[in-house]
């Protein structure tokens, strides 16, 4: 047994955590129907008032999914070009709460070179099978490479929104940096401003977006609608994934403070936790890829309202984390039979959970109980 190998599980066992009981969701309690199939690369599902659903496809596709399960193409004539390199593409979408009245939808997509790309967001006003009046509203601080792009949307009640950036993989370093948007989450009004009440507004030398720090790679977002708090998940290294409560000014300690390793199994940092940076509400070690989050509000499974929903890639489940008094109670796998990579998760108005697999030739799938 080589020595080497041997480091590297003596260091494997200093950053485990303790395992938690994790049970898979029995097959036979829900019905699972494919709503639309031979999707190429899709990313985010979004929920239009009508009960229509809206799909990004990496590839720089929008689609919409009419309640038979049919298909249109929407026309993305007037969308910036994208970059598809890598992790980079066509990637989150979501409905104005005013849609009812604005007909508007936001998008992130990636926008560059492969030497020099940034997240960018976008507003259009949706209009039939066409996006009309595009507007940029915002472009993130450029990086170098394809990887760690964040890039997820949700919007606060303030009318606000939240924006996750990754750290770009390259400079992890960046994500303590407040001189720019790597590794960061960024609050904007509906135009693309930074809002005057942002923690490092008018601090010299801070962009005055920046909302929470500290993070390397958040593709998932949330807000609690029963006391508005922010929650995320986030891709580790090597393990050290995370479900986080962020705070206004919050540093959630990326890359000082990690329970993951780096791709090398080499020791990111010394330090798990440190005084003045925020501990998240869970970690998993070894890593799951938690690739988005969503907050189960619906009727048709009480057991799990208000659990929040992880679709994992590495793990090929969607993760069932039990929350009681705001302490996490449980977690369970669902959807662990199939295999299948997961990306994102939505909740239908019914209660039925909407889940997007990953990859070509991908699904949106609806689960029911039986």
């Amino acid at each position: 047994m080589s020595r080497l190998f041997l480091v590297g599980a003596a260091i494997l066992l200093l950053c485990a955590v303790p395992a938690r009981a994790v049970e898979k969701v029995d097959p036979a309690r829900n019905v699972v129907e494919t709503v639309a199939g031979g999707l190429d690369r899709p990313w985010a599902v979004a929920l239009l008032p009508d009960g229509r659903k809206l799909l990004t496809e990496a590839p720089g596709r929008l689609k919409i999914v009419d309640a038979a399960g049919g298909v249109t193409s929407v026309s993305v004539e007037g969308l910036p070009p994208i970059h598809t390199g890598g992790q980079g593409g066509l990637m989150d979408v979501a409905v104005d709460p005013d849609f009812a009245t604005s007909s508007l939808v936001f998008l992130t997509m990636i926008y560059g070179t492969d030497d020099a790309n940034n997240a960018r967001l976008v507003r259009a006003r949706l209009a039939g099978d066409r996006l009309e009046d595009v507007r940029v509203l915002f472009d993130a601080t450029p990086k170098a490479g394809n990887s760690n792009n964040g890039a997820r949307i949700a919007f606060l009640p303030d009318r606000t929104l939240i924006l996750t950036l990754g750290d770009g993989f390259d400079r992890r370093e960046d994500a303590q940096d407040l001189s720019n948007h790597l590794g960061k989450l960024v609050r904007l009004d509906r135009d693309g401003n930074a809002p005057a009440d942002n923690p490092f507004a008018g601090r010299p030398g801070a962009a005055p977006e920046i909302y929470s720090l500290g993070h390397r790679n958040v593709q998932g977002v949330v807000v609690d609608p029963d006391d508005g708090a922010i929650l995320v998940s986030e891709h580790g290294p090597r393990g050290g994934d995370e479900i986080n409560r962020v705070r206004a000014g919050g540093n959630h300690g990326w890359p000082i403070v990690t329970g993951g390793l780096d791709y090398t199994f080499a020791r990111v940092t010394p330090f798990r936790e440190l005084p003045g940076y925020e501990r998240p509400l869970l970690e998993w070690t070894p890593s799951i890829a938690p690739a988005s989050l969503a907050l189960y509000d619906g009727a048709l499974f009480p057991e799990w309202r208000g659990a929040l929903l992880v679709p994992a890639l590495k793990e090929r489940a969607v993760r069932v984390v039990r929350r009681a008094n705001g302490r996490i109670v449980g977690e369970e796998l669902l959807l662990a039979e199939r295999g299948e990579r997961m990306r994102d998760v939505a909740v239908a108005p019914d209660g039925a959970i909407l889940v997007l697999t990953d990859g070509e030739g991908a699904a949106l799938l609806r689960v029911a109980p039986r």
